[in-house]
C-alpha cells in the first residue's frame, strides 16, 4: 500500500482495490458491475459514523468535565453600531472593523447560519447580495459572484481557515466537498469583486473566506441529531477540552444522508447523497507574543447522479446513465503567528491537501502543498506595509475515461507569489489609500501582475465611502491546458464526434474592475450597504473549430475538435444593495437586491458557439428579505423570502424565475444555548422547481419542498 493508504486506510481502500483488480484506466466502467463500494450499505454507513463518534468522544480526557464552555454570541442582540464594528480580515489580510472595509463585503455570522436553518455552506451563501447560488441537483451547486455562473464557475476563490479549496482541474470549486461542523463556523466573509492583489490568481470576481472558531471558544460537548423529508438523517458530535494552561483543542465527527430530488414530472431521480467527516483543531498560545493553530479533516462521500453521455454507435447517439460518484480525502494545516512589536507581526502557514474522486466522467488523485509567509510593519507618515511570499505545488494523477482524456503534459504545477501592500492614512485618518500588487509566476502562463488601488473616505463616524480600481487574472486550468472532452455526436454517415480540446497556448483571462460603494448607518436602527461596479474582461474562454479528420475506428467516424481559445471579451456592470432594519429590540429585518448585466462579444473571425451562452447563465435580478424574531417563551421565528430571475439561452437552459420561501421555528427550552430545537420548512411556495440548466453531461433535477427538524445540545 502507498504512503497515502497508510494515512487513510479505510478511505483509500477503493483506490487500492481498483489498482489491484481492475486496472486504473478502465476502473470506473468495470466497477459499475461489481456492486456497491465501501459505505454504500446501511450497516456500513452506521459503522463509519460510529467510528468517528467513538474517536471524538474517546478523546475526552479525565478531569475535563469542568472545562469552560463559552456560549455562541447572539449577534441578533447586538446593536447595528456593534455589528458595524465586527472584526473582519479578508480585505487587507489584517483585522479591521467591518465598516472600514474598502470593498463590497458581506459577513455571514455563525448566528446567521443558525437562525437560517440551513445545513450546508452553499445554502448559507444565498444570503449574500451579488452572489448567484443555484442548486443543480441534490448534491451539486453552481455558485459565482457578479456573473458567469456555472457548475464549473472559475472566477471565485474560496478559502477555509486560510486553505484554498479551488481545484486546478477546472479553476473552480467542488461545493459538495466544502463542509465542516456548521456550529463551529464563526463567520463567512464574502468579497464581491477582485481580490487578486492579496489572494492571487483566480480571485477574479470575489473571495469567500470561511473562518471557524478558535478552539478556546468551543469547550465542552456538543451533540446534534436531525431528520426530515430531504435531510433524511444527520448526526454530529464535538468535544472541546484543554491541554495545560494555554492550549485548547476540539475534535468533531458528522454524518449525513440526503434524499434524491425529482424530475419535471415529480418522479424520483437517482441523486441521493451521503457522507461522513471528522476533524480536529488545536489553538495554543505558548507566550504572550506567539499563537499556534493546528487543524485537519478527513472525509468520504458517495453521491448519485444522472448523466447524458455520447457514443458513436447508434442512433440514438445520446444515452442516459445513472451512477455513483465517490470522493474522499483529507487535509492538515499549521499556522504560527508572532507579535514582534506593537506595530509589527509575522505569520507562517503550511498546509497539505489530498483529494480523490472516482466516477464515470473523471478519475483523479490530487495532492497540494502550500507554504505562506506574511509580515506587517509600520513606516513613518502613517503608513502600514503588509508583504508576503507564497509557494504552492499541486500534483495530479488522472486516468482516461470514456468522457475525458488527458495528454502528456506535466501533472505538477508550481506557483510562486509575492505581494506588497501599502496602507496610507491621510487627513487625520479620515482618508485612507491602500495600494499594492501581487506578482505571480506559474508553469502555464509565466509571470502575472495584479495591482489595485482602494480609497476609503470617512466623512462621519457613521458613514464610509469607498472606491477601487483593480486588475485580476484567472490562470488556465488543467482541463483548458490538456484535456479532451467527448462533447457531442452529430448524426451522419459516418457520424461526427465533437470533442472539446485543451490548448497548450491558452492564456490567462484578464479583468479590469472599477468599483464604488457606501456603507453606514442612516439611522440608529437602519444600516445600508451599496456597491456599484463595472468590469471589463479580456481573453475569455472560447472554442475554435479545428480541422476535421476521418478516423477509421471502429466505428468509422469524423473527429471534429473544438480547441479552447481566448477569443472573447465581456463588459459587466451592476449594483448590490443590503439593508438592515432593527424594527424593535426583538425583531430584525434584512433585505438585499442585486442587478447584473453581462454583454459578451466575440473577436472578429471567431467560430465559437458557446461563449455568449454565459450572458444568460446568471440572473439579471435577485432580491431577498429575511426576518428574525425573538418571541416569548424562548421561541424564535425566522422567515426568508428570495426571488431569482429567469435563466435562458436556448436548448440547454430554460429556467423560469422563482420565489423561495423558508420558515424556521426554534425553541430554547432552557433559555440559553444548552438545548436548541428547530423545525425548518423550505421552498414552501412550490412542490418542486428547477434552478439551473444542463451543462455537459450533467442532468439537472428539481429542488423540492422539504421539512426537517434538528436537536442540538451542549454540555
Amino acid at each position: 500500500m502507498t504512503e497515502r493508504g497508510k494515512v487513510f486506510p479505510w478511505l483509500t481502500s477503493a483506490v487500492a482495490r481498483r489498482g489491484a483488480t481492475f486496472g486504473r484506466r478502465r476502473g470506473a466502467m468495470r466497477r459499475a458491475s461489481m456492486g456497491p463500494p465501501p459505505c454504500r450499505t446501511f450497516p456500513c454507513r452506521i459503522s463509519a459514523y460510529v467510528l468517528v463518534l467513538v474517536a471524538v468522544l474517546g478523546t475526552r480526557a479525565a478531569g475535563q468535565d469542568d472545562a469552560p464552555r463559552e456560549e455562541f454570541p447572539d449577534l441578533t442582540s447586538f446593536s447595528l453600531e456593534e455589528l458595524m464594528e465586527v472584526e473582519i480580515t479578508s480585505v487587507r489580510k489584517r483585522s479591521e472593523p467591518f465598516i472600514d472595509a474598502a470593498a463590497a463585503l458581506y459577513v455571514i455570522t455563525g448566528e446567521d447560519i443558525r437562525r437560517s436553518g440551513v445545513r450546508s455552506i452553499p445554502e448559507a451563501l444565498r444570503m449574500v447580495p451579488g452572489v448567484q447560488v443555484a442548486r443543480i441537483d441534490a448534491n451539486k451547486w453552481a455558485i459565482s459572484a457578479r456573473g458567469f455562473n456555472s457548475r464549473f464557475a472559475n472566477k471565485l476563490l474560496v478559502l477555509i481557515d486560510g486553505r484554498s479549496v479551488y481545484t486546478p482541474l477546472f479553476s473552480g470549486v467542488y461545493w459538495e466537498l466544502q463542509d465542516t461542523l456548521l456550529e463551529d463556523v464563526e463567520r463567512i466573509e464574502v468579497i464581491r469583486g477582485p481580490g487578486g492583489t492579496l489572494w492571487g490568481a483566480n480571485a477574479v470576481n470575489g473571495v469567500i473566506n470561511i473562518i471557524t472558531r478558535n478552539a478556546r471558544d468551543t469547550q465542552g460537548g456538543l451533540g446534534l441529531a436531525g431528520a426530515g423529508t430531504e435531510e433524511l438523517g444527520t448526526a454530529a458530535s464535538r468535544w472541546g477540552g484543554r491541554i495545560g494552561e494555554e492550549a485548547f483543542y476540539r475534535v468533531y465527527g458528522k454524518y449525513f444522508f440526503r434524499d434524491d430530488f425529482v424530475d419535471d414530472d415529480g418522479d424520483r431521480t437517482d441523486d441521493d447523497w451521503e457522507g461522513v467527516r471528522g476533524g480536529f483543531r488545536v489553538d495554543w498560545e505558548p507566550s504572550k507574543k506567539d499563537s499556534v493553530t493546528f487543524e485537519g479533516d478527513v472525509y468520504y462521500q458517495r453521491a448519485g447522479r444522472e448523466l447524458l453521455l455520447q457514443r458513436l454507435t447508434g442512433p440514438p447517439f445520446e444515452f442516459a446513465a445513472e451512477e455513483n460518484s465517490f470522493r474522499y480525502g483529507g487535509n492538515v494545516l499549521a499556522r504560527w503567528s508572532r507579535v514582534l512589536s506593537d506595530t509589527s507581526d509575522v505569520t507562517v502557514q503550511v498546509y497539505y491537501d489530498h483529494t480523490s474522486q472516482e466516477d464515470r466522467v473523471i478519475e483523479e488523485d490530487r495532492d497540494t502543498f502550500d507554504i505562506d509567509f506574511q509580515h506587517r510593519f509600520e513606516l513613518p507618515f502613517s503608513q502600514e506595509i503588509i508583504w508576503g511570499l507564497n509557494y504552492r505545488i499541486t500534483h495530479d494523477e488522472i486516468d482516461d475515461t470514456e468522457v475525458v482524456e488527458f495528454g502528456g503534459s506535466t501533472p505538477s504545477v508550481n506557483l510562486i507569489s509575492l505581494f506588497v501592500q501599502d496602507d496610507i492614512s491621510l487627513l487625520d485618518d479620515r482618508l485612507r489609500l491602500t495600494v499594492g500588487s501581487k506578482f505571480d509566476y506559474n508553469d502555464l502562463t509565466g509571470f502575472e501582475v495584479q495591482p489595485s488601488a482602494r480609497l476609503l473616505w470617512k466623512p462621519h463616524e457613521r458613514h464610509r465611502v469607498w472606491a477601487a480600481v483593480s486588475r485580476a487574472v484567472r490562470t488556465p486550468s488543467r482541463g483548458e491546458d490538456d484535456a479532451t472532452v467527448f462533447f457531442q455526436t452529430i448524426a451522419g454517415a459516418p457520424p461526427t464526434k465533437v470533442v472539446l480540446q485543451g490548448n497548450r497556448d491558452y492564456d490567462s483571462e484578464d479583468l479590469l474592475a472599477v468599483e464604488l460603494g457606501y456603507r453606514g448607518r442612516v439611522h440608529d436602527r437602519v444600516s445600508v450597504d451599496v456597491a456599484a461596479f463595472y468590469n471589463r474582461y479580456d481573453d475569455l474562454r472560447t472554442t475554435t473549430l479545428g480541422t476535421a479528420v476521418a478516423v477509421p475506428g471502429p466505428p468509422l467516424h469524423v473527429l471534429q475538435p473544438a480547441l479552447f481559445d481566448n477569443d472573447a471579451e465581456a463588459d459587466t456592470f451592476g449594483a448590490e444593495v443590503a439593508v438592515n432594519w432593527e424594527v424593535t429590540d426583538w425583531w430584525l429585518l434584512s433585505g438585499s437586491y442585486t442587478w447584473l448585466e453581462i454583454d459578451v462579444h466575440l473577436d472578429s473571425g471567431s467560430t465559437d458557439i458557446l461563449a455568449e451562452v454565459q450572458e444568460d447563465q446568471s440572473p439579471n435580478h435577485q432580491f431577498s428579505l429575511r426576518s428574525s424574531m425573538d418571541l416569548p417563551e424562548n421561541l424564535e421565528l425566522d422567515m426568508a423570502l428570495h426571488y431569482v430571475d429567469h435563466l435562458r439561452d436556448g436548448a440547454l437552459f430554460d429556467v423560469s424565475s422563482y420565489f423561495g420561501f423558508d420558515v424556521r421555528l426554534g425553541w430554547r427550552p432552557l433559555g440559553d444555548d444548552r438545548m436548541d430545537l428547530s423545525v425548518v420548512v423550505r421552498n414552501i411556495l412550490e412542490s418542486h422547481h428547477l434552478e439551473f440548466g444542463r451543462e455537459l453531461q450533467e442532468v439537472p433535477t428539481e429542488v423540492q419542498r422539504s421539512v426537517h427538524a434538528v436537536l442540538t445540545f451542549r454540555f
